[in-house]
């Protein structure tokens, strides 16, 4: 397949799945029960902490929590009681439990109180052609209160080789714009351009076959490399291709 093929098939792929049908089946369809920019970004981002394993499951889980919340995120996070922590003791998904949860939800209100919130923190710490130097610094401020070390495996950091899937993936959601009615486009200081494709095991494999990635693990490394081969295919919106990535290899088991 040449280039210009390539950028054909894999650009029919993303109108295809680029596409509110798409939330029918996809955690995304979490944060879109919400109207207020603070719950849409809280939402997104515990719903993307939880999404790895059967989406099913995550969708349901995603929900449980918001019911915990009240389904009143933002509103939670502000003004939550130790007895509201407690409230969250039973929340499991996989190796996620209440002690994590906890613990992102008093950062999330020091992130809110002290930071400027999750926009603020990831827009001041962009470069100018990345944002994986910003997911470390996130990292770095979200651990700053007294924590049990087992939660800190729940935020991945690039610096340390992580592909950092679900981080990126949340960033998907907040920046690409909404004009398919997919992702939200809420935040307004981050280009596009900057984004890089969720890299799990079916994105990975996808870009193996189509010969977009060479590297054998699915780390920061091979994020580095599908990054430069998906921006030679759109330079504005590379991260698009999450959506035919995925579609590809999810539903159509390329």
């Amino acid at each position: 397949m040449t280039k210009a093929e390539l950028k054909e098939f894999l650009d029919a792929k993303v109108l295809e799945y680029n596409h509110p049908k798409f939330l029918e089946d996809d955690p995304l369809q979490i944060p879109h029960v919400f109207t207020q920019k603070e719950d849409i970004e809280i939402s997104a981002f515990l719903t993307a902490t939880i999404a790895w394993g059967n989406r099913k499951s995550i969708i349901n889980n995603a929900n449980k929590l918001m019911g915990l919340m009240g389904n009143v995120p933002y509103d939670f996070i502000m003004n939550y009681s130790e007895d509201d922590l407690e409230h969250l003791s039973s929340f499991v998904h996989r190796t996620f439990n209440g002690i994590d949860l906890a613990y992102f939800v008093s950062s999330l209100q020091h992130i809110y109180k002290n930071h400027g919130g999750l926009e603020t923190v990831f827009s001041e710490n962009q470069t100018k052609d990345s944002m994986q130097p910003a997911i470390s610094k996130f990292k770095e401020l979200f651990f700053e209160l007294p924590h049990q070390n087992r939660t800190q495996k729940h935020v991945s950091d690039p610096n340390k080789g992580s592909a950092a899937k679900r981080i990126n993936m949340f960033l998907r959601w907040m920046v690409r714009d909404n004009s398919t009615g997919v992702d939200f486009g809420l935040w307004k200081g981050i280009d596009s351009a900057k984004l890089s494709c969720p890299l799990d095991v079916h994105s990975g494999n996808v870009a193996r076959k189509l010969k977009l990635l060479n590297r054998k693990q699915n780390d920061a490394k091979a994020l580095q490399e599908l990054d430069k081969n998906l921006r030679k295919l759109d330079a504005t919106d590379p991260v698009k291709y999450d959506f035919a990535l995925f579609g590809l290899g999810v539903f159509e088991k390329f």
